[in-house]
């Protein structure tokens, strides 16, 4: 079992789903961050809880080398999409793209599949296969949701 699905194994346990994980590095220091979801939203206690059994593990199997800090959290709203899971939990949401080739696109993600996704805007509905998109995430319209 690789480290991702011993994280998994643990979000699960507390009622929640694992999403992603990231390092990133942020004023001189190196911030692992676990991503999690869960229906109806996930909430501190549920981050403080995961984050407690999480460290034991990642002390025997550290997931960066030298001194990290460790942090559990909600992706947001706004969110990368990289997996074809995480493509297929956003269905009915709204998505920018970025493709090979440089164009960008925002619309509907009306479908996704192991192979691909397919996006509605205005111009019609297009299919695209994960290797040809470059970037992605689901974006919130601020405008018209207040």
């Amino acid at each position: 079992m690789n480290l991702e699905d011993q994280i998994a194994k643990i979000v699960r346990s507390h009622g929640a789903e694992f999403y992603d994980t990231e390092t990133v590095n942020e004023n001189d220091q190196t911030i692992y961050r676990v991503y999690i979801t869960k229906d109806g939203g996930v909430d501190l206690d549920t981050c403080a809880d995961i984050s407690n059994d999480l460290s034991p593990l990642l002390d025997v199997h550290p997931p960066v080398g030298g001194k990290y800090f460790l942090e559990v959290s909600s992706p947001g709203i706004e969110r990368t999409l990289k997996k074809p899971r995480h493509f297929q939990s956003a269905v009915g949401e709204r998505v920018k793209l970025k493709i090979a080739g440089g164009e960008k696109l925002r619309g509907i993600l009306e479908s996704a599949d192991e192979e691909g996704i397919i996006l509605r805007n205005k111009e019609g509905e297009h299919r695209y296969s994960y290797p040809q998109i470059l970037k992605a995430r689901t974006y919130f319209d601020w405008a018209n949701n207040s």
